[in-house]
């Protein structure tokens, strides 16, 4: 592996070198977030790492893209409703501000948010958050990641 793989997820998605894949699915990859302050976070990650708006894709793939979306949602959903009782919902995002490359956002969301942001943009969560060790994904969270993915592969037989 090369160089720090944050610096091209897409890339070493591809190839093989990124540690939070959690499936292959047909426009992308499921992977799970680097930081876990909301447990279960995921993104979807396009497969094409030129591709930075979801409109840049042709039509049979933006519907790939936000199935697989889709499906990626119903995975954190069902994982995060049958490990914590506070589960309250599942929220998706397309942004792009940050990373100029097209990925959605799954947000299970929980009654133990603090009151003063469990209605809000997760974005609104105290920065800290973000960098804090406490929530940083690692082996504590291999129930989730193991979840997610067999959720996954359920899905994908159902059809």
């Amino acid at each position: 592996m090369t160089g720090d793989w944050r610096m091209d997820r897409i890339g070493a998605a591809l190839r093989g070198e990124n540690p939070t894949v959690l499936r292959r699915l047909e426009s992308g990859f499921a992977v799970i977030g680097d930081v876990q302050f909301l447990p279960g976070y995921s993104v979807l990650l396009v497969d094409e790492p030129g591709v930075q708006r979801l409109s840049d894709l042709p039509r049979a793939r933006r519907l790939s893209f936000l199935s697989d979306m889709d499906r990626l949602g119903e995975a954190v959903e069902r994982v995060c409703r049958r490990l914590d009782p506070d589960f309250r919902r599942v929220n998706l995002e397309i942004l792009g501000n940050t990373d100029p490359f097209l990925h959605a956002h799954v947000w299970p969301r929980f009654e133990w948010e603090p009151a003063d942001l469990v209605g809000k943009p997760v974005w609104l969560h105290p920065g800290d958050r973000w960098s804090d060790e406490e929530f940083r994904l690692g082996p504590q969270h291999d129930v989730l990641r193991d979840g997610i993915g067999s959720e996954l592969d359920r899905l994908r037989s159902r059809g």
